[in-house]
């Protein structure tokens, strides 16, 4: 035990601290582990990083799996400082899944560290460059699961992934994954026939950090919001004037807050609004970088769409 405390305490500042980017995939020295190398007999045991990467984990490995998202409801991924105990589970893990494109900034090097004994997989990392949305340099959006169809794409590699590593489920994982992947077409589609149904003038979705980019591009639906695509960006006060400069002068009727980050900024901006005489008010409550509570509809991924379809429908209609 004392070697684990020394150990982890070791590791986590040293996860932090740095900027040498994310684990890229199954480290060389793990590419060959399978579960026969550790427990044949039981179900697999994996850790992914958000509620929205094991919904995919979980309905690809079905009952060969048993699955542990780190960031519960409310959680924004941009800031999450992995603890002590979450160190443990990594290391106790047989595979690893994580969203990638930096959406985990802050667990970076410990996913970088850990990936050198088992598959740590971002689930993003396959995914066609030219499908991805910019912000800048080389970085990307990471907001990847507000556009289904391009989400589902992530399902190939989490696929792959456990066929490698459990080749006598192989099949069951082809077959458990397509299923979904029919499930999520339809999904799609069902939202870009719910979006099509608001008038056009009235289509802007206002949120307050820039997560819903691949959604607005995916639905046809113009995007606004205070923060940028990471949360750790400050909003300024030029922000939210030119925000509510927008709102006034499109007449639009709601924003919305997000369930993992603060309601401050989205509350100034109605404030502005009303001090230029023009009333909006808050939409509802969208699930962004986390999903809803354990157990609930929103706490599984068509579930938290659904939700965030609904409610921007109702709000702006």
């Amino acid at each position: 035990m004392r070697w684990f405390l020394f150990y982890a305490a070791f590791l986590l500042p040293m996860g932090l601290s740095g900027c040498h980017g994310q684990a890229n995939g199954s480290a060389t020295a793990a590419k060959h582990r399978q579960r026969s190398d550790v427990d044949g007999d039981k179900p697999i045991q994996i850790v992914a990083t958000t509620g929205m990467v094991a919904d995919l984990v979980e309905h690809v490995g079905k009952s060969q799996v048993k699955v542990t998202a780190l960031m519960g409801e409310g959680v924004d991924p941009h800031l999450y400082k992995p603890s002590g105990g979450d160190v443990a589970r990594l290391h106790r893990a047989d595979l690893i899944f994580y969203s990638g494109l930096h959406l985990e900034g802050r667990m970076g090097d410990v996913l970088a560290q850990i990936a050198r004994g088992k598959p740590c997989v971002a689930v993003t990392e396959k995914l066609a460059r030219e499908r991805l949305l910019q912000v800048g340099g080389e970085q990307f959006d990471p907001h990847v699961w507000f556009d289904v169809a391009l989400w589902s794409e992530c399902l190939k590699l989490i696929e792959q992934t456990l066929a490698d590593f459990d080749p006598a489920h192989a099949a069951d994982y082809k077959r458990q994954a397509a299923a979904y992947r029919v499930q999520l077409a339809a999904l799609d589609d069902w939202c870009r026939e719910r979006i099509a149904a608001i008038a056009s003038e009235r289509r802007a979705l206002v949120t307050a950090h820039d997560a819903f980019h691949y959604f607005g591009r995916a639905y046809q639906i113009e995007v606004k919001a205070i923060q940028g695509v990471s949360t750790q960006a400050e909003a300024g006060v030029g922000d939210i004037n030119q925000l509510v400069d927008f709102i006034s002068r499109r007449k639009i009727k709601a924003v919305f807050v997000e369930s993992s980050v603060s309601e401050r900024n989205i509350k100034a901006v109605v404030e502005g609004c009303a001090a230029r005489g023009h009333h909006v008010e808050i939409g509802g409550q969208l699930f962004s970088d986390a999903m809803g509570a354990a157990g609930t509809a929103e706490g599984t991924y068509t579930g938290m769409v659904r939700h965030n379809i609904e409610t921007i429908r109702q709000a702006l209609e």
